[in-house]
């Protein structure tokens, strides 16, 4: 991400406390995630404002920039203003002139892993520390600026020395196209009672290639899915990935219609298309029940669907409503699962349309 530089785009106020905020927030992004170069801005009271960020990223020879408001929920700012603002008289045409491209991202919105910060802040009102950080997660592709291209070769044979003898009889047992995708779940979990518990349809490995080259529509059920994969590998076939779960018509579907809110967000995803798509289910069983169904109904036909929720309620049962469906899957049996599981397979997939390993 050395040519992207991101933006943040704050309120502004004439407390500090706002400018601190958004300040560690930036350091924490140049440490952490693939953005190495990131700017903090502000619509008013504080500086720099959103077009001298801009500027300053142009400056630094940067083309492409991403401005994300660091607002919770979409509103006025978000959709009229920080928009307006961005586009300021002809200072985009400008821009586009120079070959400089602008995106503009989402606010934060009811992410899971809002939810689990909130629950952090609970626990330390109630006088309980959290064990652990549990949301200070990155992007699965992100890489520690030590390692090496060689190191994470490395690191990757060293680990395939120690998975492959845990996983010998499956993998025996398994077609040659299956067996990179058990090898990265069970890397990506630590866990290789997962290579016992994936199941693969016949058909899941070629068809999901075939939709990556074609530049098919990716859909996740939650944002972490989307966050696990690498936008610009897969714009490079031509394709996008999506989510519709913060979309405000899959919330006022799910209010009239008493749907979940990622039940409410699958079945708008079949409204706008889903033949010939592939669709990652990492997180919620409910958005599993709603695809088999539109899927028995006719109205949506994926190209590959990756379905492993994970829970006590549900998860099991949606997996095995999955298995009875007539397109291509890749699942698991039984309740383990989770977002970093349907990332790694599409992300195995994604390496093998590339022609490349999928490590």
């Amino acid at each position: 991400m050395d040519e992207v530089a991101l933006v943040l785009i704050g309120h502004g106020s004439k407390l500090s406390h706002s400018r601190e905020n958004l300040t560690k927030i930036a350091e924490t992004l140049r440490e952490k995630s693939q953005f190495k170069t990131v700017e903090i801005s502000f619509m008013v009271r504080n500086t720099p404002t959103i077009s001298e960020a801009i500027e300053k990223v142009v400056k630094q020879g940067i083309k492409k920039i991403v401005l994300v408001p660091a607002f919770l929920a979409a509103g006025v700012h978000t959709t009229q203003e920080i928009p307006e603002l961005i586009g300021m008289k002809d200072k985009e045409s400008q821009l586009s002139a120079r070959g400089i491209q602008l995106f503009y991202g989402e606010p934060i919105g009811a992410d899971e892993c809002v939810a689990v910060i909130l629950e952090e802040k609970a626990l330390k009102a109630l006088g309980q520390e959290p064990s652990e950080h549990k949301h200070a997660l990155f992007s699965s592709e992100y890489v520690e600026k030590e390692a090496t291209p060689t190191d994470l070769r490395n690191i990757y044979a060293q680990s395939m020395k120690l998975i492959r003898p845990e996983i010998k009889s499956v993998l025996e047992k398994a077609p040659p196209a299956f067996i990179p995708i058990i090898e990265r779940v069970v890397h990506t979990t630590a866990d290789p009672e997962f290579a016992r518990l994936l199941v693969i349809q016949k058909d899941a490995i070629n068809s999901g290639i075939a939709a990556i080259k074609a530049g098919a529509k990716i859909v996740t059920d939650v944002k972490m899915v989307k966050a696990g994969i690498n936008e610009a590998r897969v714009r490079r076939f031509g394709g996008k990935t999506v989510t519709y779960i913060d979309d405000a018509r899959a919330v006022k579907m799910a209010e009239n219609d008493s749907l979940t809110r990622a039940a409410a967000a699958m079945r708008l995803a079949a409204e706008e298309g889903l033949n010939g798509s592939i669709v990652l289910i990492g997180n919620a069983p409910t958005a599993a029940f709603e695809l088999a169904d539109l899927v028995k109904k006719n109205k949506a036909r994926p190209a590959l669907i990756v379905a492993t929720p994970v829970g006590y309620v549900g998860a099991a049962e949606s997996k095995e409503a999955i298995l009875t469906l007539p397109v291509p899957f890749v699942t698991n049996r039984g309740r383990k699962g989770g977002s970093a599981v349907a990332v790694a397979v599409f992300n195995a997939l994604l390496g093998m349309a590339e022609g490349k390993n999928p490590s």
